[in-house]
């Protein structure tokens, strides 16, 4: 067994992950870790420097960026992780999200240093999403509707102002509020569901965005994909509602609801904006099902 496979983007954080990363992996290399790291320069990479590690025999590997770094890391560890032993991933949260981390501390750098440390981990789920064009891989949450229509504007716009940057984005959608339907079923049920609504998520941790408790109820390692879906809920109600998120108590509101299931499929018959782990591309989804603790997350 080797040791960790670093991944850094210097970019992350508005430059913050390159200025403090180094210093960072010199600590964890006087505590006796042995880390091999390497720098990314471009979006994608962080996909092949993950897989092209795994195929050479590292199964301990750190994130060093945002959501969106580790969410290249998982797509180059998946589909080829599959057996024994399971990779391991930690993380340097120095970038503008970290929502995954949120889960299990709000004492984010540290925490994270002290359990790649002492090696604490546990086990995690991996949701997978099975698109027209391939597969992508998550351990966070993918959201359509106006999530993810805020997702695109904040990347294509305001990117550079951080989870501020996201909240603007928000409101902009916000005057535009609409109700798209996204046809599914869950867990191979007969009826398909093509109700209206604001946006739906499939999660499998609790936050988005950095603060946002989306999905309350969600458990990385219970095998299952938390859905919530928000109705269509007028604009005003929704201002007075989405303050709440932050705490998770836009669950009470009766057009919000949650489901946990353990597989999506659905039936739409065009491209729609999907907002995956903070990323946010075109595609057509066609189901989302779980690889039950094929993963264990070093937090």
């Amino acid at each position: 067994m080797k040791g960790y496979f670093a991944i850094v983007n210097p970019a992350a954080g508005g430059g913050r992950c390159g200025r403090i990363a180094a210093k960072t992996l010199d600590y964890l290399r006087t505590q006796g870790i042995e880390i091999e790291a390497v720098q990314t320069r471009g979006a994608g990479e962080a996909t092949v420097l993950a897989r092209e590690a795994y195929a050479g025999g590292y199964r301990n590997f750190l994130a060093g960026g945002g959501d969106g770094t580790s969410y290249e890391v998982i797509n180059g560890l998946f589909p080829l992780a599959g057996g024994q032993p399971k990779p391991a991933l930690g993380f340097l949260p120095l970038g503008t999200g970290n929502s995954f981390l949120r889960d299990f501390t709000s004492n984010g750098l540290n925490h994270a240093l002290e359990a790649i440390v002492t090696g604490r981990s546990r086990p995690c789920d991996v949701l997978r999403l099975t698109h027209r064009d391939g597969m992508l891989y998550y351990i966070n949450l993918l959201s359509v509707g106006f999530t993810a229509e805020a997702g695109e504007l904040t990347n294509r716009r305001f990117k550079r102002f951080g989870e501020a940057g996201y909240l603007l984005a928000i409101l902009l959608c916000w005057m535009r509020l609409h109700f798209p339907v996204f046809p599914l079923r869950l867990d191979g049920a007969n009826e398909l569901d093509q109700r209206p609504c604001t946006y739906l998520t499939f999660s499998n941790s609790q936050y988005t965005g950095g603060q946002l408790m989306i999905a309350p109820s969600a458990d990385t390692a219970d095998g299952l994909i938390e859905m919530t879906r928000v109705g269509p809920i007028g604009r005003w109600d929704f201002a007075r509602t989405f303050p709440k998120i932050f705490t998770g108590a836009h669950m009470t509101h009766p057009l919000v609801s949650r489901t946990a299931t353990r597989r999506v499929d659905f039936e739409l018959s065009a491209l729609i904006d999907v907002m995956i782990d903070g990323e946010v591309l075109r595609c057509q989804p066609v189901s989302i099902d779980v690889l039950p603790l094929a993963l264990d997350v070093i937090v």
